[in-house]
């Protein structure tokens, strides 16, 4: 027997209109876009939009609204809308959590990847995409080998998307509405499906040409993305079958490490020493089932120089002590040369070098006076010849006035 509450609702979508469902498929998409994939509400409104869009696909192929014996001139403005369902289907599918298991995410992709695959068959039937987008977004040229190539391929791409975005956004504020309105593309989507509220007759033919136009654009706008997001399934389901053919081994329930090291802690932990009832001391276990003492106990050594050692590393300042005296200190920089000497009255009266060789070169009759004399005269020649190359005056003459 049928649930009541499930028959029910059945019977309320069969009774609202296509464009009131889809509306709301779109409505429950958008608000999932705005929340974490994972989220408990987005998955309830990613379901609640897939199950809408599913229903109002199957009414599309039932009165079979798109043929492709039909030109874009047969197809009616109204209808155009319709043509985004099968992209919509594909972008809320990819936002649906399946899990984790590799089958279940291939088959996820493969119902998204189908999707896309409808939406450009659909596109192509019409001839929608001109000959020069297509060039412009060929997946050939994007996965070019040349480096420079597929920068220029991708430059292409952002100036063609950036075009259609920008005639989007002048058709939307002429129909006085702005881009903060429609927050994603399933806003935008759904701002095609407002019925117009104008009386003349002109002014409903230039509404109709304005949503035509407006509909042209985001068709090839979305194209543009379900392109990118074709390469992208491609790469995905690659690897996701590559998984499916090669799973990963069985991992075993204990490996030959972990057996190492509960070996290793049978000797140390205190709930884990041999014997039921001995204990470390022989006086009854420590520590129950649950690892709760049973009686007091001591963790320590049980050498009284370890016990002192401790104690001396606990107990002790929390700043840095002295490892030499000041006599020391001074004594290590002596000995490094850090210290200057001299300096004072003694130093003030001490002769200068040059008045210390002439002294020295006084000292007749030996052989240090001989040495100094010698020394002095020839510094003074050296002094003689460099004053006679390097007249007075002759030096910096650029910062002259």
């Amino acid at each position: 027997m049928a649930d009541p509450s499930t028959t029910s609702a059945q019977q309320e979508d069969q009774g609202i209109s296509l464009a009131a469902l889809f509306r709301r498929a779109l409505a429950s998409a958008s608000e999932a876009y705005n929340l974490p994939t994972l989220d408990t509400r987005a998955q309830d409104l990613v379901r609640s939009s897939l199950k809408d869009l599913k229903n109002a696909s199957s009414r599309i192929s039932a009165l079979s609204l798109f043929s492709a014996n039909e030109t874009l001139e047969d197809l009616a403005t109204k209808e155009m809308v319709y043509l985004f369902v099968p992209y919509v289907l594909s972008e809320v599918n990819s936002r649906l959590n399946v899990g984790s298991h590799p089958e279940d995410r291939l088959r996820s992709v493969s119902e998204s990847q189908a999707h896309i695959k409808q939406f450009l068959k659909v596109l192509a039937d019409y001839d929608i995409i001109s000959d020069s987008d297509r060039q412009t977004f060929d997946p050939s040229a994007a996965n070019a080998l040349d480096p420079a190539r597929r920068r220029e391929v991708k430059i292409a791409q952002s100036r063609k998307q950036k075009e259609i975005k920008d005639r989007i956004k002048a058709l939307n504020q002429r129909n006085g509405s702005s881009v903060d309105d429609f927050p994603n593309d399933f806003n935008l989507i759904a701002s095609l499906l407002r019925t117009p509220t104008r009386a003349s007759s002109d002014d409903d033919d230039s509404d109709d040409e304005l949503v035509r136009e407006l509909s042209l654009l985001l068709l090839r706008l979305i194209w543009t993305q379900a392109i990118s997001n074709l390469a992208v399934m491609d790469q995905e389901l690659s690897m996701l079958q590559h998984a499916a053919r090669n799973p990963p081994p069985p991992r075993p329930p204990q490996d030959e490490r972990s057996g190492r090291t509960a070996a290793d802690a049978s000797s140390w932990r205190l709930d884990r020493l041999p014997g039921v009832g001995a204990g470390p001391d022989g006086k009854g276990p420590l520590l129950d089932a649950q690892g709760k003492p049973l009686r007091m106990f001591t963790i320590v050594s049980g050498q009284q120089a370890d016990r002192a050692r401790l104690q001396a590393e606990v107990f002790r300042p929390d700043h840095r002590l002295p490892t030499m005296s000041i006599d020391e200190y001074l004594a290590e920089e002596q000995r490094r040369g850090n210290i200057i000497s001299g300096g004072g009255a003694a130093s003030q009266n001490a002769p200068t070098s040059s008045e210390q060789l002439q002294i020295d070169s006084e000292q007749d009759g030996t052989m240090f006076g001989e040495q100094k004399e010698e020394e002095k005269r020839k510094k003074d020649e050296d002094w003689a010849v460099f004053t006679d190359r390097n007249h007075k005056g002759s030096g910096n003459t650029m910062n002259r006035g």
